[in-house]
């Protein structure tokens, strides 16, 4: 058996529907956000990053900086394995207790990534309680699902942020079923948000538990950063609130903060904490550097804002195809996998512009388009830039307009 030629297939299936990516290799520079160095064929070129997930740029934040090389001179650059084993450093617990604060629970608990959090916390709940029914939002990020089918429970789906079908399908299960309603806050494709405090109010009349995802809110909503929860006045109604490092605080590591039973619950029974290695000193010292930096900033959230408000504006007055969305998340539709790819392409090669393609799986298939994240880095004379750039690409290309 040809091995090797099944992965090939695999390639080739993706090149032939043009969704297959080749990954910039760039150089970003530190305290010169949003910019990089795009090593390409040899040589160098300055590029402008207009789709990092790090949206307050706070990667590059001195005080970040200073942290990270705190805690390696300190603790020194490895964890020594899992916390089972080699005990908890103690940026970890500072950590997890201002994460904690920050949401309004009683406990918070680190894991190595926002994908593994999801994945842990969702399939260690759902096996806890006893026959229980999931109810997961069409829209969920690939970790939930990868959560939800571990979990081995029974999943109901309901249409996107649609709480009629989702109150049809509550209705329809058996009261005494444990159940388990999982959404997001801010959906990052399509930059809308979920209605919280309506699901909120259904898992009151249904005695189910919530599980919201607040990874591209964590941050950037509520006067402290606490996301769209903190913004609406609605986590305590929460049961389970997950978060990022990764995006709004610009490290990586995720986290779920909820009760204190729950945590040590989970902290006790779920595989994907108890047998991975923590996160390193040195993310975790910049990590907590950055949470409290960013809860006392305020006007970061402002001025993120506004930029993205200005962006949109820019967007649509050239007659660009904007794609209706809420919050921070800017996305310009293309509706076609070939062409997105080209555009791209064509940002990078010719205008020194780096933003990836998005296109299935990640979005439905004629669904494709730019996600375009402004940073509070993100000066006028760089948009303007962007606009002049995306309208050329789309002449060129012959990419739809704005209806």
């Amino acid at each position: 058996m040809d091995y090797q030629a099944f992965f090939q297939e695999s390639v080739d299936t993706i090149k032939a529907e043009g969704r297959y990516r080749v990954f910039a290799d760039l150089a970003r520079q530190a305290g010169n956000f949003p910019h990089a160095v795009n090593h390409r064929d040899g040589g160098k070129e300055n590029v402008v990053v207009w789709c990092s997930n790090d949206y307050l740029g706070m990667g590059q934040n001195p005080v970040v900086l200073d942290a990270v090389i705190d805690a390696a001179k300190t603790y020194g650059c490895g964890s020594g394995g899992t916390r089972n084993i080699s005990g908890t450093t103690h940026l970890h617990v500072l950590l997890e207790k201002e994460l904690a604060e920050l949401h309004g629970k009683e406990s918070a608990l680190l894991f190595t990534s926002g994908f593994v959090s999801n994945d842990a916390a969702i399939s260690t709940i759902a096996k806890l309680l006893p026959d229980c029914v999931i109810f997961s939002d069409e829209l969920n990020h690939a970790s939930i699902i990868d959560g939800v089918r571990h979990s081995g429970s029974e999943k109901r789906i309901f249409r996107h942020n649609d709480v009629d079908h989702l109150e049809q399908l509550l209705r329809e299960t058996d009261p005494g079923r444990a159940k388990l309603i999982i959404f997001e806050s801010v959906y990052s494709m399509d930059g809308d948000v979920a209605p919280i405090a309506e699901i909120c109010d259904l898992a009151d009349k249904y005695n189910a538990m919530t599980y919201l995802d607040e990874v591209h809110a964590v941050g950037l909503y509520g006067q402290h950063g606490g996301g769209i929860t903190e913004r609406d006045g609605v986590a305590n109604r929460v049961d389970v609130i997950e978060g990022t490092l990764a995006k709004g605080f610009g490290l990586m590591g995720g986290y779920i903060t909820g009760s204190s039973a729950l945590i040590d619950a989970i902290r006790s029974n779920a595989p994907g904490f108890i047998f991975t290695s923590t996160l390193p000193p040195t993310v975790v010292g910049g990590a907590l550097a950055s949470v409290k930096y960013v809860r006392a900033h305020n006007e970061l959230r402002e001025r993120h804002q506004e930029r993205a408000a200005r962006l949109k504006v820019l967007i649509a007055k050239a007659g660009l195809p904007l794609m209706e969305s809420e919050t921070h998340i800017v996305p310009v539709l293309v509706g076609d996998p070939v062409r997105c790819k080209l555009a791209t392409d064509m940002l990078l090669e010719v205008h020194n512009i780096y933003i990836q393609p998005i296109n299935f799986p990640t979005v439905p298939r004629g669904a494709e388009r730019l996600r375009i994240t402004p940073t509070p880095l993100h000066s006028d004379e760089l948009m303007d830039d962007l606009v002049s750039a995306l309208v050329d690409v789309w002449s060129k290309l012959e990419i739809k307009l704005a209806a």
